[in-house]
């Protein structure tokens, strides 16, 4: 009895000590469960696309495994030692288990050494160009000694890759942030022209004969019976005489005639860098095109005026252009008529060219020096030969002109300018409209309030008239 007390006292005993013991905490939902040890930093791995390096570990590698088998392998030769390849360039996880560890390392594999760098790491020895290759597109990066290596670089750059485009990122020493260009452009053309002319025909128109001389140089009058007075005169030239009553008469042609043109135009325009600009200030004149089948007349336009066409490049210090400038008139002189249509000739002037300048310097991309001298003289055989009188049977023509022409541009690094910067603009000091009278003064509001609701006033109260006996009136 007593034994299977001791014995019931032991069980109480212990199911009480197990019962007063704590129980372990459950984990509660969405909370993290503490890891046995922190990640530590993957360490980074280094290859060049199309080339190997060997890795070496602390223990013997019992497995190991890549993200990407297309950008890099790896491959356990010995059993420290793993061959790691690089394919293309990228960046993936390389896992490597050895021993009771694991390490995680990330390998990044290079862009490979393009044929385009080693060709300017060869010519421009010393040099740091960095060339990267995306899709189609090809970066130039770094520092160069000076403008010339760059704006070699690019253009070898151009030429091995032309389906490419290519940005050019080099640095020079000394080297702006601007990158927009304003190009100043100046025609300047002069012209002088003289001309002398001096002839003289005599004619005799009488019933029973005529007569007349003439160098043909210049128009003189022809016979024609069935006309009135027999004769028909095409051009009265200067000096004209006629004696009805006796038939003879004479055309004298004597001119001198002087002339000066002098033109200039200034257009300005701005362009961000590698980009082209276009500026016209002129019009269209329309010309007329018969069709070949139909003889339908279409009407096509062509411009004219001045024009401005360039591309500029900022090279470091340098500006390269390439500009295109043209200034064109109309021309009604040596136009045509077509079907009733008067057509207009061109004149124009116009340069293509490429140039280097810096900011603020000025070149002359073309210019023209014209001497023209022409001298025609007609004479009639044995007559003119005559003393004296000789003169009369002589015409001459004398035409000399000179045109001077050149085009200066002036290529300057800008910058927009801040709201307080800004000129006035050139206005007349008269107004447009002027103030009072017409429609202007019925119009209501103010710019940026016009389509504002309508503001009502409250009506004026008119002033009574003092009572009789000086006192105010009271409403």
């Amino acid at each position: 009895m007593t034994s299977s007390l001791v014995t019931v006292s032991f069980v109480l005993a212990a199911a009480t000590v197990v019962a007063q013991s704590p129980a372990p905490a459950l984990p509660q939902a969405g909370t993290p469960q503490a890891t046995a040890s922190s990640t530590p930093a993957a360490e980074r791995l280094v290859v060049t696309a199309g080339r190997s390096t060997v890795l070496t570990t602390q223990a013997d590698v019992t497995r190991i495994a890549v993200t990407n088998p297309e950008i890099a392998d790896a491959v356990v030769v010995q059993p420290r030692e793993i061959l790691i390849d690089g394919k293309k360039a990228g960046t993936i996880s390389l896992i490597v288990w050895s021993g009771n560890s694991r390490k995680t390392y990330d390998l990044v594999v290079e862009p490979a050494v393009t044929t385009l760098e080693q060709h300017l790491q060869a010519l421009f020895p010393g040099e740091a160009i960095d060339v990267s290759v995306s899709d189609e597109v090809i970066i130039l990066s770094g520092m160069v000694s000076s403008t010339s290596v760059m704006l070699k670089a690019a253009e070898i750059a151009t030429a091995s890759a032309s389906k490419s485009r290519i940005i050019n990122m080099l640095q020079v020493p000394g080297g702006t942030e601007s990158q927009q260009v304003m190009l100043q452009v100046r025609f300047a053309e002069v012209n002088r022209r003289v001309l002398n002319e001096a002839g003289l025909a005599l004619f005799v128109h009488r019933e029973d004969f005529s007569a007349r001389s003439t160098t043909q140089q210049f128009s003189t009058p022809d016979f024609d019976d069935q006309q009135g007075g027999g004769l028909v005169f095409s051009d009265f030239l200067n000096l004209f005489f006629f004696d009805r009553k006796q038939g003879i008469g004479g055309v004298l042609k004597a001119l001198e005639s002087a002339g000066g043109f002098q033109s200039l135009a200034e257009p300005n325009l701005i362009a961000y860098n590698g980009q082209e600009a276009s500026f016209l200030a002129g019009g269209e004149f329309p010309i007329p095109i018969v069709q070949g089948t139909s003889n339908a007349v279409t009407v096509v336009f062509k411009e004219f005026g001045i024009r401005l066409n360039f591309t500029p490049t900022i090279a470091g210090d340098v500006i390269r252009l390439k500009v295109r400038p043209e200034v064109s008139t109309l021309d009604f002189n040596n136009g045509i008529t077509l079907q009733g249509f008067r057509i207009p000739a061109l004149t124009t002037r116009r340069a293509d060219t490429d140039v280097e300048l810096r900011d603020g310097q000025s070149f002359a991309i073309a210019g023209l020096l014209d001497n023209v001298s022409q001298n025609d003289r007609a004479a009639i055989p044995i007559l003119s030969k005559l003393p004296v009188i000789g003169h009369l049977f002589k015409s001459k023509s004398e035409r000399a002109e000179r045109t001077e022409l050149m085009v200066l541009i002036t290529p300057r690094l800008v910058r927009p300018l801040n709201p307080d910067e800004v000129p006035p603009l050139p206005v007349d000091m008269r107004p447009f409209i002027p103030k009072g009278g017409g429609v202007g003064s019925q119009l209501q509001g103010a710019g940026g309030v016009s389509d504002a609701p309508p503001v009502e006033s409250a009506p004026r109260q008119k002033k009574q008239p003092p009572k009789p006996g000086g006192g105010p009136g009271n409403d």
